[in-house]
């Protein structure tokens, strides 16, 4: 039939973060995500970012309707911590600041990232056993 038999949890990473929160302050179908992880969102509102991302603009300031963290990096050159924490904010994630990790990617040398799988872990974890939807705060990860 086509029909999942489970809410989805959503990883995005750098303009997908983006992406998740334009999709879900217009989708109908907001009850199909029971999260998200949000991994390194760029600031597409600064002066310096290339205009071919233009389009991305404004950045989505409506609360997210499933549970959800954000993680971003000190030195991110693409987003600074405050818009990050403010990003977060608005979408009313838990924020996760790493320390010295650039753009969260592959030449972040995070390998596999352990942190990573335990902050979805413990967010789909938490997801699931919440009845309703509400911002959360687990342990944050050593950096």
């Amino acid at each position: 039939n086509g029909q999942r038999s489970s809410p989805a949890v959503l990883v995005a990473h750098s303009l997908g973060c983006q992406l998740v929160a334009a999709w879900a302050a217009h989708s109908r179908h907001t009850a199909l995500v029971k999260a998200a992880l949000l991994v390194a969102p760029p600031d597409v509102e600064r002066a310096d970012m290339p205009p071919h991302l233009f389009n991305w603009r404004p950045i989505e300031r409506k609360a997210l309707p499933f549970m959800s963290t954000l993680v971003s990096s000190s030195t991110d050159p693409y987003c600074t911590p405050e818009c990050s924490a403010e990003m977060a904010h608005h979408w009313a994630s838990n924020w996760v600041l790493l320390t010295g990790k650039g753009h969260l990617n592959a030449e972040s040398a995070l390998g596999d990232w352990p942190e990573g799988k335990a902050l979805l872990s413990a967010l789909t974890v938490q997801a699931s056993e919440s009845p309703t939807i509400q911002p959360w705060s687990p342990k944050n990860p050593k950096d």
